[in-house]
């Protein structure tokens, strides 16, 4: 699946390797991808890899111009241009794009006739779907139309999401296939190979991808659940042939590792603090190393924790809690929706790294004197329009927002925030002033030698 800073050139080989047919590049914005040569260079025309096909370049976009030449300077190096109408974060919602043009059809067959029309590979789209199965069939139709040649559906709408995603609908998926002529890929519910054929069997669709379940199985097409360091192992090999950035190798490993991370928290710090790759190689060889001791130790007829199908170090699905399991492991009550219990936490922060959060626990780490006690923190003066802090030395005892309106609107300046409206005002009548005193004697002369007269003019004109 195209999926933002995982599926990266060094991630598709790895997982081509082992059963893969088609991968995706991560989402590339349209618009960034058109005006900045590094970018283009970062993300697609530096990892020019024979093995990397066939391969499909993802956009998001909101413009048929931008998004059309864009894919004009990838299709050399793919074989599709993907439009990205999935992307359901907020960031999407901010760019508009994604999953937030789904109720703007015009612009989307704009888009695509004009990629048809101007295109020398296909052009694909991947899309979530409506509540409703009539308008979801309707949307995938009027995208056949525009010129789509391969849709990709997620079984989810826009709103399912993070721990509110739930089940994907196979039943939408259906209903697209049986309505489009075109080919058909599914996405969503897809943990092991055994979900992969049982959706073609229950959809009938052409093709099925994975995002979440390839993380954490990258074996997952071959039907294995293989031991995590040997794909772990295998993909880092790949990196040091292929560089990546090291926040991709983290999340790397922090999705093949999760089980095991559970249980060696120690280590899991660390792989959150490595600066470099040879620190990441020394701790996935440590939890390596660990696991190989554990299976050492361990007795006959042992069976995995937590519930697990698998022990923690073999290639196997997570299953993201829903918003009452994680109301649970909070300790509030499902009504409350976890809030209660997380307001707790924060409450009893006394600087104890092991009630602080996550991030908190970072700060901790490079400030060890920093301190998270509420009692301790600094008083400041409230503006008097606003009740944002106000500045220090500010002559109206406002913030600087507010001092800069008051400041403009009575022409005064407050030093203690820069604002210097009064002194400027009068620089600029002073400048004003020097300049008659200065064309005086000028208009004067060029007046006497025209007899008086033209002066006057020639004074207007000036002015």
């Amino acid at each position: 699946a195209p999926m933002v800073d995982q599926s990266e050139l060094a991630w598709r080989l790895l997982s081509r390797r082992h059963g893969a047919q088609l991968c995706y590049t991560p989402m590339l914005h349209a618009q960034v991808f058109l005006r900045d040569p590094n970018y283009r260079r970062e993300n697609l025309y530096d990892e020019a890899c024979p093995e990397d096909r066939p391969l499909i370049v993802q956009f998001c976009a909101n413009d048929p111009e931008v998004f059309v030449q864009a894919a004009l300077l990838a299709q050399d190096y793919c074989d599709a241009i993907d439009l990205n109408l999935g992307c359901p974060q907020m960031i999407a919602k901010r760019g508009h794009y994604g999953a937030f043009l789904q109720e703007e059809w015009d612009l989307l067959q704009r888009m695509i006739l004009l990629a048809n029309e101007k295109l020398s590979v296909p052009i694909t789209c991947k899309i979530r779907v409506f509540p409703d199965i009539d308008k979801t069939v309707k949307y995938a139709q009027m995208l056949e139309k525009a010129g789509c040649q391969l849709l990709t559906v997620h079984g989810r709408t826009k709103e399912q999401k993070g721990p509110l995603a739930g089940v994907a609908s196979w039943e939408h998926i259906q209903a697209v296939r049986k309505a489009v002529s075109i080919p058909v890929f599914a996405n969503g519910n897809i943990q092991c190979l055994r979900d992969v054929e049982e959706c073609i069997r229950k959809t009938g669709v052409h093709g099925v991808m994975s995002a979440e379940g390839n993380l954490h199985n990258p074996a997952l097409f071959e039907g294995r659940n293989p031991l995590v360091w040997e794909m772990a192992e295998e993909y880092l090999e790949i990196v040091q042939k292929y560089p990546c950035p090291l926040s991709y190798v983290r999340a790397h490993l922090f999705k093949l590792w999760h089980h095991t991370l559970q249980v060696y928290q120690q280590l899991r710090e660390e792989l959150a603090k490595v600066k470099t790759l040879e620190g990441i190689v020394d701790v996935n060889r440590e939890l390596k190393l660990r696991c190989q001791e554990e299976i050492a130790n361990q007795k006959e007829g042992e069976k995995p924790k937590e519930g697990l199908p698998f022990f923690h170090w073999i290639c196997q699905p997570y299953i993201r809690p829903g918003p009452k399991e994680r109301c649970k492991e909070n300790g509030g009550s499902e009504t409350e929706k976890g809030v209660r219990g997380k307001r707790a936490l924060e409450d009893e922060e006394d600087g104890n790294s092991e009630l602080l959060s996550k991030n908190k626990q970072k700060k901790k780490l490079r400030n060890p004197n920093k301190s998270f006690d509420p009692s301790l923190k600094p008083k400041y003066a409230k503006c008097d329009q606003c009740g944002n802090p106000k500045g220090n030395k500010c002559v109206f005892n406002m913030c600087r927002g507010c001092c800069k309106k008051r400041a403009f609107k009575e022409t005064a300046d407050c030093p203690g925030h820069g604002l210097l409206f009064k002194s400027k005002y009068e620089k600029s009548l002073l400048w004003q002033s020097n300049q008659r005193v200065t064309q005086t004697p000028e208009v004067t002369r060029r007046g006497d030698l025209a007899g008086g007269e033209p002066a006057v003019l020639q004074e207007a004109g000036d002015t």
